[in-house]
Parts: C-alpha cells; structure tokens; sequence
C-alpha cells in the first residue's frame, strides 16, 4: 500500500500518457488524465442575402425562376404580390424543392418578371404583345395591362395607315429667287435638295446662276394615291415655278 501511494505522489505533475481502461464496452474512461476539450462546433447559418424572407423561388410551367420578395410585391394588388404575402384565400402549392407552383407558359413569365424588376417592357422578335396582355392580366399587373395596350393599339394604327409614301417637286429657280422660295414654304412642304445646273446668264449688271430645287411632303393616305393640291398660302412660293415651262412634274414614293 506503502508503494502504490509512493506512485502516486511520483506521478503529480508528470505527464500522464495512459488512461484507465474501462469494465464496459466505449472509449477509455476519463477522469484521472482528461484530455483537453475541443470547442463546440457552430451550428451551420444560411448565407447572407438566401434567407426564406427575401428570395422567393417559383416553378413556372417547369421552368424555375428565383427573384426577391421586393421585386415580386412592385405590384400591390398582383398574384404574386399575394403569393409573396401568402394570402390564405389564394390557393398555390409547392414542389418537392419548396418552389410555388404555377401553371402558365414561362416563356412569357420572363418578360414580365423583367418589368417588374426595372419597370421596361422588353420582347423578343419571336413574341408578340398579346401574349404578354394574356399573362399580365391573369397575374394583375395593372401598369403593364395598359402599356401593352398601347402597344397593341400603336401597331394597329401604323398596319392600318401602310407606309408613309412622299410626293416630290423639283423646280428650278434663279438664284435671287431661291431663299424666297425656301423660307415661305408651308402646308408640309419640305426642302430636300440644291442641285447647281451650272448655268448663268447676264441679269441687269449681274450674272444670275440657276437652280433644281427638290421639295417634298408626304402624300396623304386618305386620298388612294390622289395628290392633294397645296392650299394657296403654299401654292405662292411654287406659282411661278409650277406654271412655268422649266418645271418638273411631281415624282411618286412607290
């Protein structure tokens, strides 16, 4: 007894490199020679900025689409506006990766996600406004609603217009007659073109050089490829040159 209380006295402060193994099945029992405790480890976080509260994941038609709660609520009174809020009264379900389920066509979902995240309605050559008006108005996008609308509407009136046809005038004048010409044009009349013919002659104590002035204005649709004569405030400047032999007959825009 005398010797094993020696032992122990002996082994104060020394390093201790054996533990006392145990009766029962584990690791060695502990108690005479702890080893040092390592720092519990941290529960894992989620990153920064993918927290449930801000991004929103939806599946379109089987397309997935990721954006912000603040992106998708611009629109008070919209679907996902209420989808966001989770409105009771609006029935949507979620997939097995916790995205909402919503079944329409994702081609379209992505221009309308776009305006809703920098308020400009941008289309690809392949899609066609009414498409979108479909979409927008089952989410109740109001403000896209009318902007599509108008869009519609400036299409049709550009189809049912055609194209913008001109008629042309070229006359040709003296040189002191030519900003007089110019400057009193009206009714639509428009100046395109000077062309020097190179010619001159002996007016008074002066040479006088010659001109083809080239006027044009556009040719109104109404009339189905009538010319419209121009009222007598714009008849004024052409009188001369227009009864006169050195003008040229108006030229059609085909």
């Amino acid at each position: 007894m005398a010797d094993l209380q020696r032992e122990a006295s002996g082994a104060v402060g020394a390093p201790c490199s054996l533990s006392i193994p145990s009766t029962r099945n584990g690791p060695p029992s502990p108690g005479l020679c702890p080893g040092p405790r390592s720092p519990r480890s941290p529960a894992p976080q989620e990153p920064a900025g993918r927290k449930g509260a801000k991004w929103v994941r939806l599946n379109v038609g089987g397309t997935y689409f990721v954006s912000t709660k603040q992106t998708l609520c611009r629109e008070p009174k919209s679907f996902l506006y209420r989808l966001c809020q989770e409105d009771p009264d609006l029935d949507s379900d979620k997939d097995e990766t916790g995205a909402y389920l919503i079944d329409r066509d994702p081609t379209y979902f992505g221009p309308i996600l776009n305006y809703l995240r920098h308020g400009k309605l941008i289309l690809d050559k392949e899609l066609a406004e009414e498409g979108v008006l479909e979409e927008a108005e089952f989410y109740n996008i109001a403000s896209l609603v009318r902007l599509v609308k108008e869009r519609i509407r400036d299409n049709e009136n550009r189809t049912s217009q055609g194209p913008v046809k001109h008629v042309y005038r070229v006359l040709q004048c003296q040189e002191e007659e030519l900003t007089q010409m110019v400057s009193t044009m009206s009714d639509g009349w428009k100046f395109e073109q000077l062309i020097s013919i190179g010619s001159s002659y002996n007016y008074g104590n002066e040479d006088q050089a010659e001109f083809l002035c080239v006027v044009s204005r556009e040719l109104n649709n109404s009339t189905n490829g009538l010319v419209i004569e121009p009222s007598e405030k714009a008849k004024k400047p052409l009188a001369h040159h227009s009864n006169s032999k050195n003008c040229i007959p108006e030229l059609h825009s085909p």
